[in-house]
């Protein structure tokens, strides 16, 4: 039996490590490894888990009464997606969007193709597929038509739901054809007649009806934490305090005493790299939550805590700060940094450190899994992103076939990258395993549960030089990193950012500075470090678009006008002459670096926020802008400081070029929604560590962006709807220029820099 499948992030890090593998092993737990690329690269979806599937017998069905039933694969997390693919499907096959139903894949990537819903991929590897498969079933509604009146299919047009003869005016709605469509022959590739850009009926009207709109509304919408089935029993877990600790004594008679429990259950605790894997201890099963908890709590336990137990966030500060200040592993170099640095005069030499900690993704909803076990088969009901990982991972802690695992796909209420991660649903079938066969276990993750044991973007501190001379021209640039990387989540001991990391905002930064070198730091990892919405362009983005303010004002320019400058003028650049060469696994000649693109955005974002204008004392403008998941993205914050040090964020104007705006709406929406995300890291989120125990616990300690202190205003400007380029990324790249446009806000309103994070008040 061959239960491997390759790891959802496998195109991330291409070219870093090679191919990461999560297969089975002999003691029957999911494991990771490196292994080495063959064959030719490929790019796109096709270096996804199961590529791309562009049958509409996959994705369509229509009923007799004319209703259309659309597949949506990938889930819904608060991006749209469940409406924008479906969208594109309706627009292609000339469905009524009153008229179509969508339905949520189960985990299954055979059929439907790649499900990973992260790396801002959704739209940007299946806009063209689900294109195809809209338009294969409108045309095969066209030859049943004209089958069905004997006239050439020339002389049919599909027209909103019906298939028109236009000599004849006949009509026929599609639920008349539906079983002769059936039998058509699918139309191959070359045969496909894709609509025009004027033809569109919702492609980039941004008109259509959200499909979970009304049901979200009305508290109908079933997320993984609604989950009820008859006979459900509901378990906590009582984890290791620190990563890769365990229980060195357990006494559970007290909490088998709280009324309700009915079983103490052990998990495992992960051996090696902690991967996707549950960090173990001991789990409560109750016959309700609250039972469950109070019973966690009545548990007696003594913890090892293993390697981890000294990881003290103070004193891990100064390690990567003695890091940055020495050299590192070269990820890219252009000219001899070193040398115009040496050779430079006192005066034109600039130096600063930025630090971010790390940050947890505080869903709304905490992790949650239902799993039932009968006989060979176990189904799941959760919310995650990657459903086919909880598949494998169910299926291999359970040593079930693939096939015999069914994962039913629920709203997440968020993710940012957590819920890639199939650990809690590895935890619900190792308990649902303990319990009598046909027991639905729901296992809940309380909020402290997730704060304290989540998988952590990475802390960081970024060191930058550079030698900017008497006419204001930057001639070098050092870019030294240091953060434990994501790579050690699958590498035991595992330290230094990969080729991936460094390529969101370090080394294919694209400005014209004759002498470039960056470096990263290979620091140890005392944390799970896993991906966060934005992944690395977090940190490097804030510490670059920071620099660059400090550099324009010490050469007393105008930011907006310097940083125009220092990008040139438009021009497509090949990210390998960068050393980018994964470029997020994106074709080069098909995603190059475009200048003017870039500047586009910078423009748009400064007009919007009216740079340049006079303001009150106390308040200032700040500007940022970011590349990432080959989307463009600037944007300008507006803050007001008092006497006190408080600050007010008045307005965030931000600009995006995503290349063909799909659904404007929904980018709108996730451009607010990084607006608060990244204010939210930027003012208050701090994960900090204590004898490698997380210090936080909830939201009184782990804020998230209160609505009295969001922004009023947040305008968003979309760029260059240009259906003639191939789709970015949208959920991702808004957050990380909004950190440093808020620094850059408030040295302009009061001369005061901040280069560490929270800033909390600027004191």
């Amino acid at each position: 039996m061959d239960t491997s499948v390759r790891f959802s992030r496998r195109a991330f890090l291409q070219g870093g490590l090679g191919a990461l593998t999560l297969a089975v092993s002999t003691q029957g737990l999911v494991t990771v490894a490196w292994a080495a690329d063959s064959g030719p690269q490929k790019y796109g979806a096709d270096s996804m888990p199961g590529g791309t599937v562009d049958d509409p017998l996959v994705f369509v069905s229509i009923a007799v009464d004319g209703v259309v039933t659309i597949v949506a694969h990938r889930a819904e997390m608060g991006t749209g997606v469940r409406t924008s693919l479906p969208m594109v499907v309706a627009d292609e096959m000339e469905a009524d969007w009153e008229r179509v139903k969508v339905v949520q894949a189960e985990a299954d990537e055979t059929r439907y193709g790649n499900q990973n819903v992260d790396g801002s991929r959704s739209m940007r590897h299946f806009l063209m597929p689900m294109r195809r498969v809209g338009a294969a079933a409108r045309q095969m509604l066209e030859a049943a038509a004209a089958a069905r009146w004997s006239v050439p299919v020339a002389e049919v047009e599909a027209v909103r739901h019906e298939v028109v003869h236009r000599a004849t005016g006949r009509r026929l709605g599609y639920g008349e054809l539906a079983a002769d469509a059936a039998r058509q022959p699918v139309p191959p590739g070359k045969a496909l007649k894709l609509k025009r850009r004027a033809d569109f009926r919702y492609i980039g009207k941004g008109r259509v009806r959200p499909v979970d709109l009304e049901g979200i509304g009305q508290g109908l919408a079933i997320y993984g934490m609604d989950m009820r089935l008859p006979g459900m029993v509901y378990a906590v877990v009582a984890r290791p305090p620190v990563v890769g600790g365990k229980p060195r004594r357990v006494d559970s008679s007290k909490a088998l005493a709280v009324p309700g429990v009915l079983k103490v259950v052990e998990i495992p605790v992960f051996q090696g790299a902690p991967a996707f894997l549950p960090l173990g201890g001991v789990a409560v099963v109750a016959r309700n939550t609250w039972a469950a908890a109070q019973g966690r709590a009545a548990l007696d336990i003594e913890w090892d805590d293993g390697p981890n137990g000294a990881y003290e966030s103070a004193d891990y500060r100064r390690e990567l700060e003695a890091a940055c200040r020495v050299p590192g592993k070269v990820m890219r170099s252009q000219g001899d940094a070193a040398r115009a640095w040496t050779k430079a005069p006192e005066a034109e030499r600039v130096a600063a450190e930025y630090y971010i900690p790390h940050l947890a993704h505080a869903s709304m909803e905490t992790p949650v899994a239902t799993v039932r076990i009968q006989g060979d088969h176990a189904e799941v009901w959760t919310s995650v992103q990657n459903p086919a990982a909880a598949r494998a991972a169910v299926a291999a802690r359970l040593k079930f076939r693939p096939e015999n695992v069914k994962v039913n796909v629920l709203l997440l209420g968020g993710g940012f990258g957590r819920k890639s991660k199939p650990d809690f649903v590895d935890e619900a079938a190792i308990v649902a395993r303990a319990m009598p066969e046909g027991t639905p276990v729901k296992l809940v993750w309380m909020r402290e549960d997730d704060i304290r044991h989540d998988y952590l973007h990475t802390v960081s501190v970024e060191r930058l030089e550079a030698v900017i001379d008497r006419k204001g021209q930057v001639r070098s640039w050092l870019h030294r990193s240091a953060a434990p990387t994501i790579a050690s989540l699958f590498t035991e001991g595992g330290k230094g950012q990969q080729l991936f990391e460094s390529a969101m905002s370090a080394i294919n930064m694209p400005y014209r500075i004759p002498n470039v070198r960056v470096e990263t730091a290979e620091v140890p990892a005392h944390a799970r470090i896993g991906w966060f919405r934005s992944v690395a362009n977090i940190p490097h983005a804030f510490a670059a678009q920071c620099f660059i303010a400090e550099l324009a004002h010490r050469a007393g320019r105008d930011h907006r006008q310097f940083a125009l400058d220092l990008i040139g003028p438009a021009r497509k650049i090949d990210p390998g002459s960068l050393a980018d060469t994964w470029n997020y696994s994106e074709s080069p000649e098909r995603y190059p670096y475009d200048t003017g693109r870039l500047r586009a955005v910078i423009e748009a974002a400064a007009r919007g926020a009216g740079w340049g204008r006079k303001l009150p004392a106390g308040h200032g403008l700040g500007l940022a802008f970011c590349y990432s998941f080959m989307s463009y993205t600037a944007t300008v914050v507006e803050v007001a400081v008092d006497d006190k040090g408080e600050i007010r964020v008045l307005a965030v104007d931000m600009a995006m070029d995503c290349g063909p705006q799909i659904n404007p709406e929904r980018i709108r929406a996730q451009m607010e929604g990084g607006a608060v995300m990244g204010l939210s890291l930027a003012l208050t989120g701090e994960i900090t560590f204590e004898k490698g125990r997380v210090k936080q616990s909830n939201f009184h300690d782990y804020e998230v962006l209160r609505h009295d202190v969001s922004p009023r205003v947040i305008r968003t400007h979309l760029v260059n709807d240009n259906h003639d380029l191939p789709p970015g990324g949208v959920g991702e790249p808004p957050v990380p220029p909004v950190a440093p446009a808020l620094c850059n806000a408030i040295f302009a309103a009061t001369g005061k820099r901040v280069r560490s994070l929270p800033i909390r008040t600027v004191g």
